[in-house]
C-alpha cells in the first residue's frame, strides 16, 4: 500500500513539473507550417528560377514571316539563275563553243563572267570555266583577305584584256598567248566599296603595295602563269593570270 502511494505521489510531481508549452516547433504567423525547416532561396536563385522556361513555354525557335522566307528564296533563285559553271559565286552567260580565227585559238565550252564572290568585272570576261574556277579561289583566298582593311573591301576589278584571239605580248611570230585560249585574265586595278581605286601601275610600290604584292604572291598556285610588274616591261600595269600548267609547276613572277 505504502509503495502504490510513492507511485502516484512520483506520478503526481512529474506532471505538476511539465512545462504548459509544447517544444514542437510552431510556424510562424503568416507561413504556411508545411514549409518549416525548407531553406529560403536566395535573390540570385530566384532570378534564375525566372529565367527558366516554364511549362508553358518552347525552346522551339519562332517561324520566320513569310515575307522573309519569300526574299530569301527570291535571291537564291536569281543566283542560280545567272550562275555559270555550276556555281552560284559565278555570275555570267553561259556561252558554249568559241571558234578561232586562226589556228590554235578559241574556247571548246566558255562563259562571259560578270562577277565572281560578289566582285564585279569591269566588263564581261570570257573565258573557260577553269579559268573562272581559279579566279574564284584567288578572289576569295588572295583578293580579298588582302584588300579587307582598305576602303570597306573589294567592290570591283578593272580586266584590262580577256579572250582575244592573237600571240602572246602581240608579238610577231610569238605562240598563241593563253588569252586566245580562253585561259586568262589581265587586272589592272581594284575598286574598293568606297570607290577607293587601286592600280597595279601606281599603287605597286605605295603605301598599299604590300597589298598588290600579297595579291601577286597568292595567284601562284591557282593560276599557273603569274605575271606583274617585276616580270617584264610588258606587265608594267596589270597582273596576269592564266591557267597554262607546267611540269615544274606554276610560273610566277
Amino acid at each position: 500500500m505504502k509503495r502504490l502511494a510513492l507511485v502516484c505521489l512520483l506520478v503526481a510531481s512529474a506532471a505538476s513539473a511539465a512545462p504548459d508549452v509544447s517544444k514542437r516547433p510552431v510556424a510562424r504567423a503568416g507561413t504556411d507550417a508545411r514549409n518549416v525547416g525548407v531553406p529560403v532561396p536566395s535573390l540570385e536563385q530566384v532570378k534564375v528560377a525566372a529565367a527558366l522556361p516554364t511549362a508553358t513555354s518552347t525552346l522551339r525557335p519562332s517561324i520566320r514571316p513569310p515575307s522573309i522566307v519569300q526574299r530569301a528564296m527570291t535571291r537564291r533563285a536569281e543566283r542560280r539563275k545567272g550562275q555559270v559553271c555550276g556555281d552560284p559565286d559565278l555570275q555570267g552567260d553561259a556561252v558554249g563553243a568559241v571558234p578561232g580565227r586562226i589556228p590554235g585559238c578559241g574556247i571548246a565550252d566558255a562563259v562571259r563572267l560578270r562577277s565572281v564572290s560578289g566582285v564585279t568585272l569591269s566588263q564581261p570576261a570570257l573565258m573557260d570555266c577553269n579559268t573562272a574556277k581559279a579566279l574564284k579561289t584567288w578572289t576569295n583566298k588572295g583578293a580579298k583577305p588582302a584588300l579587307r582593311r582598305v576602303g570597306g573591301g573589294l567592290a570591283s576589278y578593272r580586266v584590262a584584256a580577256h579572250y582575244a584571239c592573237r600571240t602572246r605580248n602581240n608579238q610577231p611570230g610569238a605562240r598563241i598567248s593563253e588569252h586566245g585560249k580562253g585561259r586568262a585574265i589581265d587586272i589592272s586595278a581594284f575598286t574598293m566599296k568606297d570607290g577607293t581605286r587601286l592600280t597595279v601601275l601606281n599603287d605597286w610600290n605605295s603605301r598599299h603595295g604590300r597589298a598588290l604584292k600579297s595579291m601577286h604572291k597568292a595567284a601562284c598556285g591557282p593560276f599557273g602563269t603569274v605575271l606583274g610588274p617585276n616580270s617584264d616591261r610588258f606587265h608594267r600595269d596589270h597582273f596576269h593570270f592564266d591557267t597554262a600548267r607546267y611540269r615544274n609547276g606554276s610560273y610566277c613572277r
